[in-house]
């Protein structure tokens, strides 16, 4: 299985639709798909901090490694910051190989706050924390990425997505 298992990549500023979208095609594909959302890994089941030298890189990449081998298709989802996550990009490249297929949400600010002011967790954070964490055009650079943009909706980037994974891209 592990040399068919793919890698999807969804990454994208706070609020853009990520974890939604994860979810979906998580849904989508069904049983033996491995969500591993960031914020879970590194907020509830390490509650460490993110950063350059983060904890919750090497667990993302055993997480990982374990979904090639058990899983068809395995979903990271998350800001996952270009530069901080570096080491996991890099590993995934060489684990995965061309099984990747990486999207980056590229919205406004203004889009991403809109969207944010509907999710249950809106109380949690807000416009001053979403502006100190946003990262205009983050990209990875060493996995290609295409770009999700705030045109499409919800079940356009389903189908995009899962219709990639089909054909190979």
């Amino acid at each position: 299985m592990s040399s068919h298992t793919k890698l999807i990549i969804l990454r994208g500023n706070s609020g853009s639709g990520k974890s939604t979208t994860a979810k979906a095609l998580q849904k989508k594909f069904g049983y033996g798909t491995m969500l591993i959302s960031q914020d879970v890994i590194r907020r509830e089941l390490l509650y460490v901090k993110d950063g350059i030298d983060t904890k919750a890189i090497p667990l993302l990449i055993d997480l990982a490694a374990y979904g090639r081998k058990n899983c068809e298709v395995v979903i990271i989802e998350g800001i996952l910051n270009a530069t901080w996550y570096q080491g996991l990009f890099t590993t995934l490249l060489s684990e995965y190989d061309n099984n990747i297929y990486a999207y980056y949400f590229d919205l406004p600010f203004e889009e991403t706050l809109i969207r944010h002011m509907k999710k249950p967790n809106c109380n949690d954070f807000g416009e001053a924390e979403m502006r100190k964490w946003w990262m205009e055009k983050d990209y990875i650079g060493i996995i290609k990425e295409k770009i999700i943009r705030k045109e499409l909706s919800l079940d356009e980037i389903v189908s995009m997505i899962y219709s990639d994974i089909i054909r190979g891209y």
